[in-house]
């Protein structure tokens, strides 16, 4: 009986410390030490911690989460039940950037232990991803990271399949992303926030936090969001801080003089992804010319502030959040913002750098900048904070069609973002629906993530279709509507088919020889004589009098044989619920 009472004893006693605690934050632990952490908070904390396995990478290791509270609200549903605010954050999507790891772990057990934050969790059930990016947090070496100051090793950006995970949101190439996304709409937690370390020019603000609902999203969420983030920034600056609430990069990458600017990104990113779901979604960056101890440091202080203003005041923000939800479900949401850019409109800043020079490049050629960093110096330089909407997409009253071919893949994909429809069961032989017909289509030159991404011109048009047995049928009126229209509308940067999953219905299948079509134009000319004038007011264009094929493929789009499907994006929009649907 002795041996396990000793080995329970020792278990509780375990001081949970990390490598970079007990190397001075020199090091940062291996992935073995999160499974064993990940292990021991429970046994440390009976009752109030929770370890979860939320997937599987391909590599074959386990994707963990850390469930802390302080009551034993450890479950999406009893979450739900007791109303209590969930707030999720994460380490290491980008695992060279792993500040959040070694930060959470910390708070986490000061927080259990009542060190910090006594009674918050309470009052928030915190949910911690110390690592997502497991596959590549396990290529580690010394030289991931080389414009970063610590640990001494670190992994790497990307994952064993070569994905940026932070570019996957809305297309989820990766087993990862799709394991995220599933944890993610499993807890809805009303915060998701993102830690990450900046790359960069040198200065001395040591942190941004940038959150939406704030300057975009509903209104109500926008208030409540902006007096958390002046609330949050006002207790990191009594810190010792220099918190940005923007991105710190330069309109001109290497060049301060050029301002920076407050900019709303598209999904594919973390915290827009979650802002698109109508919920709060924060991206936290340390400066990576910090030292380690000094970023988890930040990091930590950025968690503390998050969890104690949430707990405060979660009832405020839940209820901002039902609220949107039930504008959007009633299918009152017929706007979306699909790409914001800022006006010219600026005004000065004073900002926190260091002396440098910017000089020409004997070798590259270019302007070389170089800082000083043993000369503080505070810049005045041009913000650019003032939004303006550049592409709204008018939804349609009813919802969007996903014909057959498309509608396997397209119902796993909508379901991992928790974006519900439904299937026709019978046939509806003639339907009035809108459909978008690209006029131009240009394929990416270069691969993205894999993908050759598609641009395309048109509008959506009136068309009788006919829709067949097995057709989605995905409703406007949901509380995911945003992210609906950035995933469907084709002209989104984010859409589906801009990611070149659409891109064989822009590609020619079909072709007739040229000594077929020669007749057929002098014959159709002869017959036609409204074709005979657009014949001869195109031949005004020099360039396309000068192009043989251009002439040709004139008539052959007139050919009975021509393709009607063609650059045909294949989802139509519909005014109203068709009728004969089945259940998913």
């Amino acid at each position: 009986m002795l041996l396990p009472v000793l080995l329970a004893l020792t278990l509780h006693q375990a001081p949970l410390t990390t490598a970079a605690e007990q190397s001075g934050w020199l090091r940062t632990g291996r992935y073995a030490e999160v499974e064993s952490l990940c292990a021991a908070f429970p046994k440390r904390y009976p009752g109030k911690v929770r370890c979860d396995t939320f997937g599987t990478t391909p590599e074959g290791r386990p994707m963990l989460a850390l469930v802390a509270s302080a009551d034993g609200t450890l479950t999406p549903t009893a979450a739900a039940k007791k109303g209590r605010p969930v707030v999720l954050f994460q380490g290491g999507i980008h695992a060279g950037e792993i500040d959040g790891k070694d930060a959470g772990f910390w708070l986490l057990r000061d927080l259990l232990d009542g060190k910090a934050l006594p009674g918050v969790l309470k009052g928030v059930t915190a949910v911690f991803v110390p690592v997502l990016n497991v596959d590549g947090h396990e290529r580690f070496g010394p030289n991931n990271r080389p414009n970063q100051v610590g640990p001494e090793e670190m992994g790497w950006r990307v994952t064993g399949q070569n994905l940026n995970l932070n570019r996957d949101y809305v297309k989820a190439d990766a087993p990862e992303m799709v394991a995220v996304l599933k944890l993610l709409h499993t807890w809805d937690p009303l915060f998701y926030v993102d830690l990450h370390v900046t790359d960069g020019a040198k200065f001395e603000h040591d942190v941004s936090v940038q959150m939406e609902p704030q300057r975009v999203g509903p209104e109500a969420m926008q208030a409540l969001g902006t007096k958390l983030r002046e609330e949050l920034f006002t207790e990191l600056e009594a810190r010792g801080h220099l918190p940005l609430a923007f991105y710190p990069s330069f309109r001109d990458n290497d060049d301060p003089a050029s301002g920076v600017a407050y900019g709303v990104s598209p999904p594919r990113f973390s915290h827009q992804y979650w802002a698109a779901n109508r919920r709060y979604g924060v991206l936290v960056e340390t400066h990576s010319w910090k030292p380690y101890a000094h970023r988890v440091a930040t990091t930590r202080h950025v968690l503390e502030g998050l969890l104690r203003l949430v707990a405060r005041d979660g009832a405020a923000l839940q209820a901002a959040r039902k609220a949107a939800d039930a504008e959007a479900e009633s299918g009152k949401v017929r706007e979306v913002v699909l790409v914001w850019d800022n006006t010219e409109k600026n005004h000065l800043i004073s900002f926190r750098g260091y002396a440098y020079e910017r000089t020409p490049s004997e070798l590259s050629t270019q302007p070389w900048i170089r800082y000083d960093d043993t000369k503080p110096q505070v810049w005045t330089i041009p913000y650019y904070d003032e939004l303006r909407p550049v592409l709204t997409a008018i939804l349609p009253s009813g919802g969007y069609l996903i014909p057959p071919a498309h509608a396997g893949w397209m119902a796993e994909k909508l379901a991992e973002h928790g974006i519900r429809f439904q299937r026709l069961g019978q046939q509806v032989p003639s339907a009035e629906v809108e459909v978008f017909r690209g006029t131009e289509a240009k394929f990416r030159p270069t691969s993205v993530e894999g993908h050759q991404g598609l641009s395309v011109k048109g509008a959506w048009k009136k068309e009788t279709q006919t829709l067949p047995v097995g057709t989605l049928y995905v409703p406007a009126a949901q509380k995911y509507v945003p992210l609906l229209a950035h995933l469907l509308e084709p002209l989104g940067p984010d859409s589906l088919l801009a990611w070149g999953f659409f891109n064989n219905h822009f590609e020619q299948k079909e072709y007739i020889e040229d000594y077929v079509l020669e007749p057929f134009a002098r014959e159709l000319l002869a017959r036609d004589p409204a074709v005979k004038a657009q014949w001869e007011e195109k031949l005004k264009d020099k360039e396309f009098a000068a192009n043989p094929r251009a002439r040709l493929r004139f008539f052959y789009e007139r050919h009975p044989a021509y393709d009607s499907r063609l650059n045909l994006y294949p989802i139509f929009r519909t005014d109203s619920a068709p009728k004969g649907l089945t259940s998913p």
